[in-house]
């Protein structure tokens, strides 16, 4: 059984800089996770477009373009791991409620 879960997880708040100013932030970070077809992620346009690829072996991509003031860069020391950033809790988390509902598999037998 195929079964395809992105996770939020939202109790994880940081420091985020910008620049050499030091604003308090916010910092969600988000895993693609698979057990067969590998998804692919590329994050485009200075880190507010999110590709995403091979999601259950479609040949269709997925384009997620984040909210004003956040940005999804991948993580340096984890695997399929994604960082979303920015100064509002609420666009942050509502730009990672909208990478996780493109992937939403209607109408589908996985489960």
């Amino acid at each position: 059984m195929l079964i395809t879960i992105c996770t939020v997880y939202v109790d994880d708040y940081e420091c985020v800089t910008f620049g050499l100013m030091w604003l308090q932030g916010f910092r969600y970070k988000m895993r693609s996770v698979y057990a067969h077809f590998p998804i692919n992620v590329a994050v485009t346009e200075n880190n507010t477009v999110v590709d995403i690829r091979n999601f259950l072996g479609e040949k269709f991509t997925r384009q997620v373009r984040m909210l004003p003031g956040v940005t999804f860069v991948a993580s340096k020391d984890v695997k399929d791991e994604f960082i979303l950033e920015g100064t509002d809790i609420e666009l942050v988390s509502r730009s990672g409620v909208n990478a996780i509902c493109c992937c939403v598999s209607c109408n589908s037998s996985l489960m």
